[in-house]
């Protein structure tokens, strides 16, 4: 049964392939739709960014149509997509010509800057796709949480590109060099590479790299004891909710229009050095002027903030807040005051004013 229905979907997918090399361009959507979701995410993880992944997607679409001549049946289409994605994305991060990542500042100082990848952006759970998102040595929640996309930034391109592959994608060390034109050595050396720099950083024991399962209602739990105390601004029950040597990380925001202002990292370690800085900064420490409503990102509990608007009562949407929970404590909490996320979320740009009584 199920090499029939293989051999049925390999001949749909070969005749879309022949109406497309005629110039169909409903063919070509028919085609492609099914591993969009799949690419997208394929091409964030290769990015840190939403935005990024939204143009490597595009880019790379359309060279799939421009190169569809050059596509051999022997070959899973998929396989052939996945390969012009990756290498664009490379394309795209040779040209920058820089690291993707910046030295962050400690607010709070005394302690060691820590690296944040520039722009890093949270994944909504509503784009991911399980069914075009097979897992190999990662399993899907560890695959997708935001401190491995984040620590993954910091490996060279190449690096990156063979460890999503080969161990995320589940692809052969053989496919992988094809897809790189590479030898199946530098790709085995690559990986090697590449998995202790992660072994080294997940096994350091770092707040917030290690990818927990608990219950769903605990999660909820907590997630409503966080909204709760921060919209009473209650700064002793936050503290209670936070691991000792709790991490809050706010990666860098480029301006979104020419003029406007780049909002640099920010990193403290601590549950004191956390809130000194929720007391203080953010609505300058007036918490109750900031409402949270639950989303979830990156498999993970999450947040978005809205802002009192002052003019009209209502509460404009500011950004995205991701926690990290090990042993029902918050562990990390990743905050981007990104008000580009709005729409990736599926959230308006505004909230109504509350109304009393």
């Amino acid at each position: 049964m199920v090499l029939r229905e293989a051999a049925a979907e390999l001949g749909s997918e070969r005749a879309l392939v022949a109406a497309v090399r005629t110039g169909d361009r409903e063919a070509f959507a028919s085609l492609v739709e099914p591993h969009r979701r799949g690419l997208h995410l394929h091409c964030y993880r290769m990015t840190g960014s939403l935005t990024d992944a939204d143009d490597m997607v595009q880019e790379s679409l359309l060279k799939a149509w421009r190169r569809i001549d050059t596509f051999e049946n022997r070959a899973p289409f998929r396989a052939w997509l996945y390969k012009i994605a990756t290498n664009t994305c490379l394309n795209e991060l040779a040209a920058r010509g820089r690291p993707r990542f910046l030295a962050a500042r400690e607010w709070s100082g005394g302690g060691p800057p820590l690296a944040e990848v520039e722009h890093l952006q949270p994944y909504p759970d509503r784009l991911l796709d399980d069914a075009d998102d097979p897992a190999a040595r990662f399993d899907k929640k560890e695959s997708v949480a935001l401190a491995f996309v984040a620590v993954i930034q910091l490996l060279p391109p190449r690096q990156r590109a063979v460890l999503l592959l080969r161990d995320v994608l589940a692809w052969s060390a053989r496919e992988v060099a094809d897809s790189l034109e590479c030898s199946v050595a530098s790709v085995n050396s690559a990986l090697q590479r590449a998995r202790s720099t992660l072994r080294a950083r997940f096994e350091s024991g770092e707040p917030g790299t290690k990818v927990v399962s608990i219950s769903d209602a605990s999660e909820k739990r907590l997630l409503a004891r966080f909204i709760d105390a921060w919209e009473r601004a209650d700064f002793a029950v936050l503290a209670s909710l936070l691991r000792e040597d709790a991490i809050l990380a706010m990666p860098a925001v480029a301006a979104p229009e020419p003029g406007s202002p780049h909002v640099s990292p920010l990193w403290f370690r601590g549950r004191a050095a956390i809130i000194d800085f929720l007391s203080a900064v953010p609505a300058d420490g007036h918490l109750e002027r900031i409402r949270l409503l639950p989303v979830r990102s990156n498999r993970q509990p999450a947040v978005a903030a809205f802002i009192a608007a002052p003019e009209d009562g209502g509460h404009q949407f500011y950004g995205v807040m991701v926690f990290a929970i090990e042993a029902d404590a918050i562990s990390a909490i990743t905050g981007f005051a990104d008000p580009g996320l709005s729409d990736y979320f599926g959230l308006a740009g505004w909230l109504p004013a509350v109304k009393e009584g």
